[in-house]
């Protein structure tokens, strides 16, 4: 008897490991042929399974001038999903009971105009307040002072009545940074790094200036369509923007605080739950926690966020499985790869989060970067042909324009004209059409396509703005 048992868990971890290996293989393919598609400089990449870190891998270049490789110590900057980090901070607050979500954000900052009095720090953290979006303003600059940020941004309208929507908004995180300074007496930065990264020695610091050069950092590249190549970054949010997007983090770090979120090191389970709860939008139609994204993937809740279309965190609690993707560039930053990464390795570890439609969608992004368009547009109508219900406006408006961005004008047009096809009654996939034939010099047919979309929503005043600017293109060429 012991004999078999003893057979038994030598097949059983001899199986274990087989998958284990043909799991990690699976996603070396994956992520390779992401980094290739889409021209990635550097990523780092993390899979956490049932308590287990299962997949732990670094690829291409932290600094591509000194030709340095990304490494376990590479820090990278994570832009928005540092607001997750924020976030625990907030509800660290709330659990202490020195705030409360239904707190008026009067009561810590001072001097608000009175449509702003109602405003909640629920509102802030789940992008209901409608305050004014600070990053909206060319004359509120990053370099002001606090106060004289709120002087100016105090003239400028309400965006929507709180509580009424979803509307992504950095005034929210610039007023939570403030409340908790004025609660803790402290400085943001020190507040975050004390509470949650109190042992840490490297690879965690706040920095808003892409620009500055710190140890083992990885520099954020934008790809430059008209030199054909990455060019580093050097935008400056400011320190007020710190808790927005300032974060920079190794993977390392990031799965040790993942790690503490998982143990309840931060937070107790019910209070950290309490953050994925939904936010009740008045207008019954949008969804969003407390901070974090809501993400259906095959009908089951994840919840993360994702920062600069460059980096993201993804937890599915459901499956015991987090999942963190971190990279420096993408030459197609609009197409939303880093989540697609997301879905696609959460798919590869556990079968019950194959979601085709998603799956679908990342496949017709490659599809159409890759392929003759005739191709793509071949592999896209199978699709529709076999899933007819699936609906993809937005998807193709999205490689449309990516495209159209990157040079690809003809084949640009012959994807809003297939968008236009399948989508007759969308006023935007006719606007969208519209504009590709006007960058590509065709007035008619750019204006008989605005003209459509004018048709379909006679409020568009893009539309009627651009049919004005052709008629008066059209009146000098005659």
């Amino acid at each position: 008897m012991k004999k078999l048992i003893f057979i038994l868990s030598l097949l059983f971890h001899f199986n274990f490991g087989f998958a284990q290996k043909e799991t990690e293989q699976k996603i070396d393919h994956y992520i390779k042929e992401v980094i290739q598609i889409n021209e990635i400089p550097g990523v780092a990449l993390a899979v956490v399974k049932d308590g287990k870190v299962i997949y732990q891998k670094y690829f291409g270049k932290a600094s591509l001038e000194e030709n340095k490789a990304v490494d376990k110590n590479t820090a990278f900057k994570i832009f928005s999903t540092t607001k997750l980090i924020t976030n625990v901070g907030v509800f660290q607050l709330i659990e202490k009971g020195k705030l409360s979500l239904d707190d008026p954000i009067s009561k810590y900052i001072d001097h608000l105009p009175i449509e702003w009095q109602s405003v909640k720090v629920r509102n802030l953290l789940s992008h209901s307040s409608g305050l004014p979006n600070i990053v909206m303003f060319r004359d509120i600059t990053n370099n002001l002072p606090f106060d004289k940020k709120m002087e100016i941004l105090s003239t400028k309208p309400m965006e929507f009545v709180t509580g009424n929507e979803y509307r992504y908004n950095q005034t929210n995180y610039l007023f939570l940074t403030r409340i908790i300074e004025k609660i803790t007496g402290s400085g943001f930065d020190d507040y975050i790094l004390q509470n949650q990264f109190p042992s840490i020695q490297s690879g965690v610091y706040f920095s808003s200036n892409f620009g500055e050069t710190f140890p083992n950092s990885a520099f954020r590249y934008n790809y430059s369509t008209e030199n054909k190549t990455y060019i580093k970054s050097t935008s400056d949010f400011g320190t007020d923007a710190h808790s927005a997007n300032g974060l920079n983090i190794s993977l390392e770090n990031f799965i040790l605080w993942n790690q503490n979120l998982d143990e309840n090191v931060y937070l107790k389970k019910e209070t950290k739950y309490s953050m994925w709860k939904p936010f009740l939008f008045a207008n019954n139609t949008d969804r969003f926690a407390y901070g974090w994204e809501i993400i259906p993937v095959n009908k089951i809740l994840s919840y993360g966020f994702t920062g600069g279309n460059e980096t993201a965190f993804r937890k599915f609690p459901d499956n015991d499985l987090t999942i963190i993707f971190l990279s420096n560039g993408h030459k197609y930053s609009n197409l939303y790869v880093q989540s697609q990464v997301i879905n696609h390795v959460a798919a590869i570890v556990d079968k019950t989060l194959v979601d085709d439609f998603l799956l679908a969608g990342e496949k017709m992004n490659q599809d159409f970067l890759k392929l003759e368009i005739t191709k793509a547009k071949e592999n896209y109508l199978t699709v529709k042909r076999n899933h007819p219900d699936w609906d993809f406006e937005y998807r193709l408006n999205i490689i449309g324009y990516t495209l159209m961005n990157y040079g690809r004008i003809n084949d640009a047009i012959k994807v809003f004209e297939l968008n236009a096809k399948e989508n007759p009654k969308s006023a935007n996939a006719f606007n969208s059409l519209a504009e590709s034939y006007f960058n590509n010099k065709e007035l008619e047919n750019s204006k008989l396509n605005y003209k459509k979309s004018l048709e379909l929503a006679p409020d568009n005043a893009n539309s009627k703005e651009m049919l004005k600017k052709i008629n008066t293109l059209l009146e000098k060429k005659s």
